[in-house]
């Protein structure tokens, strides 16, 4: 009996279209359990993308793709429309070298219009395909599908300030799956203040209050309005908020009724103005264990589609050292705090926010604020520990200069996701954050290769009450104890200098060290990129003839060593400029010749 009788139907988007009405609601619960089983088998951003089908099949119902435009916000919740726009069969390969990317991807598709990775990007996207759009007399319109977890980020507000006031027809989607809106950040949180502190609210208020404050029933039933609170800000303030923005709201919806959508959508094309639609959904709907804990199976390794079983790490991650090492830190020293972007949990901070609730602050997709914020409380006297992955740092670099570095503020930067970072492709890569935080004055870049000397490393970066960051990769860093302590600007010569040289950092030393033994090379540990160890680099220049770096980030390290030891041959490899596409990470490596292979060719064209 054939699983999937309507997906199966489903090659193209046209295919699509031609679907009656009352077969799309068993499409849906078909789409579901394809995407479970797939990535099941390949991982993948599973919950978001479950709770969001009925939404995209009234999407592509109500628009007219590639005509309208629509750009997916992130790109996690993409998986349903690559399915119904003709990559049915590729679903497999899904994150996987040369298959299907994770995210939205015009090199892919005609229908993905806009590459996504990172978060609050959509509208202004959109915004911008919208009026070029007009510019050139044509009929489509932009939509921008945007989770409530993205309106925590500052561009997303920028571009709904910008919109509101736009003579385009631009719809955003809201999808508001219920893991709300942080009541205080920024722009979300001052708009809610002004709106509750509003005359017209509190009249309304006041109203509803002594209407209810009369009889037995009345006054039980006003102590117990939380909920009745909560519905009116749910339904009278979002009216209010986007409407003075200049949108009209539509909304809330049932995210989950196709009909009641693709109406919707509908009626908000037809309008050809700045348009707010509001969808309730539920994050992992379809599947019970991603319901029952929608975070843990956001991002998520292979598991068992029976069980819920996710394939457990051998080994104790570099994050999870981190978290350790943090909690540890934090009970001798009261003034140490932690900052997190949203990702408490993929940094390792989930037990330390526990533990020290009042010492942990989650400011939502906001690493600008996060890294400003963390400033101004190193100003106070704290000791501010940001942890940020490398791919989502970039958006902070303003802020790293002009907030940290050049005020001397104690704040250190934990780099988490530092180098490839496998199946999440060129959006997520951690390869830049050497090139950018070494331009940086009075910071320190310590680099670790044991998870022994990340542990080290974090401690020292704050004892010394300076700006600094602790960069380290995804997954495991090696074991191994040094009978050499880390100190700030000095490296470890882990094998005698010799002619031939190797100078590797973080996770390379790991990849060097059995080259380098078996060819009786020098290594060096450059355990930090700023300082570098002018000593070390001296004694290199007196006795080296060739000397290699080796580093997993585009070209920072080496041009710096190599200025550094001119006239002294310096064989660079590092990450190339080009962008490294998704695969698993000793993949990307062999792409970017960053192997103990490539080393030893190296090597012996020189011997030989």
């Amino acid at each position: 009996m054939d699983r999937y009788p309507v997906l199966d139907k489903v090659n193209s988007l046209e295919d699509f279209k031609q679907l009656k009405e009352g077969d799309l609601p068993a499409l849906a619960a078909q789409m579901r359990q394809y995407m479970i089983e797939n990535i099941a088998r390949c991982g993948g951003h599973l919950a978001s993308s479950l709770g969001v089908v009925e939404l995209t099949i009234a999407m592509h119902r109500a628009f007219n793709s590639p005509t309208d435009k629509i750009v997916f916000d992130v790109g996690h919740q993409a998986y349903a429309h690559k399915i119904l726009t003709g990559r049915r069969e590729a679903f497999c390969t899904l994150r996987q070298e040369d298959g299907l990317s994770g995210f939205p991807k015009r090199e892919e598709s005609k229908h993905d219009h806009f590459n996504t990775g990172h978060a609050s990007t959509a509208i202004s996207a959109a915004l911008g395909m919208a009026r070029a759009m007009k510019l050139k007399g044509e009929d489509g319109i932009a939509i921008a599908l945007v989770g409530d977890g993205a309106l925590t980020g500052g561009l997303a507000f920028e571009g709904l300030n910008d919109a509101g006031q736009a003579d385009v027809p631009l719809i955003v989607i809201i999808n508001d799956n219920e893991m709300s809106i942080s009541p205080n950040v920024g722009a979300m949180h001052r708009m809610l203040v002004n709106m509750r502190s509003s005359a017209w609210y509190v009249r309304f208020k006041r109203r509803l209050v002594r209407s209810l404050d009369t009889g037995i029933f009345g006054r039980w039933l006003s102590r117990h309005m939380e909920n009745l609170k909560n519905r009116i800000k749910s339904f009278l303030m979002p009216v209010r908020m986007f409407e003075d923005m200049g949108f009209l709201y539509l909304g809330p919806i049932d995210g989950h009724n196709i009909e009641e959508l693709t109406r919707m959508l509908q009626r908000a094309k037809d309008l050809r103005v700045p348009v707010i639609v509001h969808c309730v959904t539920q994050k992992g709907k379809g599947y019970a264990f991603s319901e029952r804990n929608p975070e843990k199976f956001h991002g998520v390794a292979p598991f068992s589609v029976d069980t819920g079983d996710i394939e457990a790490a051998l080994k104790k991650s570099n994050s999870s050292v981190f978290g350790e090492t943090m909690i540890e830190l934090a009970q001798k020293d009261p003034l140490i705090v932690a900052v997190s972007a949203a990702m408490p949990i993929g940094t390792g901070l989930t037990e330390f926010a526990g533990r020290f609730s009042n010492r942990f602050f989650d400011v939502g997709i906001a690493e600008e604020h996060a890294l400003t914020m963390a400033a101004g409380m190193a100003a106070g006297g704290l000791k501010p520990v940001v942890a940020i992955y490398s791919t989502f740092l970039q958006r902070g670099y303003d802020q790293i200069l002009h907030d940290i570095c050049l005020q001397k503020l104690p704040v250190v930067l934990a780099v988490d996701r530092a180098g490839l970072v496998g199946d999440d492709g060129e959006t997520h890569q951690g390869v830049y954050d050497m090139a950018f935080l070494s331009t940086m004055p009075n910071m320190t870049i310590y680099s670790p290769a044991t998870q022994q000397e990340l542990v080290h490393m974090l401690r020292l970066a704050i004892s010394l009450g300076e700006p600094a960051a602790v960069r380290y990769p995804r997954g495991s860093l090696m074991q191994a104890v040094s009978e050499q302590p880390v100190e700030k600007g000095v490296w470890e010569e882990i094998l005698p200098i010799n002619e031939q040289t190797v100078m590797a950092t973080g996770t390379m030393v790991s990849v060097a060290l059995p080259v380098c033994r078996k060819h009786n090379v020098g290594l060096i540990n450059a355990r930090t990129i700023e300082p570098m160890d002018e000593s070390m680099l001296s004694r290199v220049k007196q006795t080296a003839k060739r000397v290699v770096v080796m580093e997993e980030g585009i070209d920072c390290l080496g041009l710096r060593v190599n200025a550094a030891l001119s006239p002294v041959p310096v064989v660079r490899m590092c990450v190339p400029n080009d962008p490294v596409s998704q695969a698993c990470v000793n993949h990307q490596r062999q792409f970017c010749g960053l192997t103990a292979d490539a080393l030893e060719e190296n090597l012996m064209e020189e011997l030989a």
